[in-house]
């Protein structure tokens, strides 16, 4: 398997920002990390092995970033504005450099699609929903869309504006919700094991349907926990029947 690293100043953050990439050809599935982690995490907790047979025939090509949850909502001695601040830039770093980045480095025409897990999903859905003009789905496993789950009874306006279960209720704009209904790839998947929180999965699929948004709801059993086993087994699986 292909693999890449590369990194940049970036003038969003301010820091560095490594990106690795996996394979040569296919749709692009840019991976966002969990909590605090890293872009190598879904390659340390084998996801990546689990996606060789996709990444290598030339199905996809996948890509993963830095979280900078350590800077923002998972900093209990940061003020909770600062935090939104710093979720406002993340999201600029998405927009504005990686997804030019994605598309230099594959096409114009290349697909892009998200995807996290826990807080990744977060993440994920909230990017896509921001800009369904430069990112065509989401693939979001065991989260919530519900921000203030993260912002310790901090809230403003901006805290809103990045918490999906919040804004999609109240979005009217057209032009936002055409373009995320034209999305075949919106995806949201949860077990129902241990740490799980299905119910998250469940209210967030109501508010989509009540924007008549297509999508796709899954909640797995008891037995599929909020671990690595469990994003190990749903991401092969969506991609093998649902691209």
């Amino acid at each position: 398997m292909k693999r890449e690293i590369s990194s940049w100043f970036s003038p969003a953050l301010q820091i560095d920002m490594p990106i690795v990439a996996y394979g040569d050809y296919g749709f692009a599935l840019l991976l966002v990390p969990t909590a605090a982690a890293d872009y190598l995490e879904y390659e340390r907790f084998q996801l990546i092995e689990s996606l060789a047979p996709y990444i290598n025939s030339g199905k996809v090509r996948v890509f993963s970033i830095n979280s900078i949850n350590k800077e923002s909502w998972m900093n209990k001695e940061m003020e909770g504005a600062h935090k939104a601040i710093r979720q406002n830039q993340f999201n600029n770093y998405i927009f504005n450099e990686v997804i030019p980045f994605i598309k230099t480095n594959t096409s114009q025409e290349t697909p892009i699609i998200l995807c996290g897990a826990s807080f990744g999903a977060l993440h994920s859905m909230n990017l896509f929903l921001k800009r369904p003009d430069i990112i065509d789905g989401v693939i979001a496993m065991s989260g919530v869309y519900d921000l203030s789950e993260y912002a310790d009874g901090y809230w403003d306006d901006q805290v809103y504006l990045n918490s999906p279960a919040h804004y999609i209720p109240n979005l009217q704009d057209e032009w936002y919700l055409n373009n995320i209904r034209n999305s075949k790839h919106i995806h949201i998947l949860t077990g129902g094991g241990d740490y799980e929180d299905p119910s998250a999965t469940a209210k967030f699929s109501e508010i989509l349907k009540s924007k008549n948004i297509e999508h796709d709801a899954s909640i797995w059993g008891k037995e599929w926990k909020h671990d690595w086993p469990t994003w190990r087994a749903m991401l092969p699986l969506y991609l093998e029947t649902k691209f």
